[in-house]
């Protein structure tokens, strides 16, 4: 069975492979473009108070959408590389997080948990 996640990991890989981009996308470069890609995503809400963060009117939403797409790209693009199910990594990190972070010691408190041991 192939996934969304397949799917668009397959039609990046054909992409930069149309465009002989595929030596461009080391390990190094994608980490970068995700990095740099972030920070245009974090530029839209940038000044914004919570509320206003919650309403964006219809340009903003667009470029907000738009940025989110190019993290998601660089993302899924980065994973494929490296050989990561983005899926399974992120539902093993949130079973981690369920353990760290108990819901009753931990209910509406922003304090990090400490380290896992084992």
């Amino acid at each position: 069975m192939t996934t969304e996640v397949e799917r668009l990991a397959e039609r990046l890989r054909d992409f930069a492979r149309a465009r002989d981009w595929e030596q461009f996308h080391t390990p190094k470069n994608l980490a970068m473009a995700l990095a740099g890609e972030v920070g245009e995503l974090v530029a839209e809400f940038q000044w914004l108070t919570p509320d206003e963060s919650r309403a964006l009117d219809e340009a903003a939403f667009g470029r907000v959408r738009s940025e989110l797409a190019d993290v998601t790209a660089y993302l899924v693009r980065l994973a494929d590389l490296l050989d990561v199910d983005l899926i399974e990594a992120a539902n093993a990190k949130l079973l981690e997080n369920e353990r760290r972070y108990d819901s009753d010691l931990y209910r509406g408190s922003a304090r990090k948990a400490p380290p896992l041991t084992s």
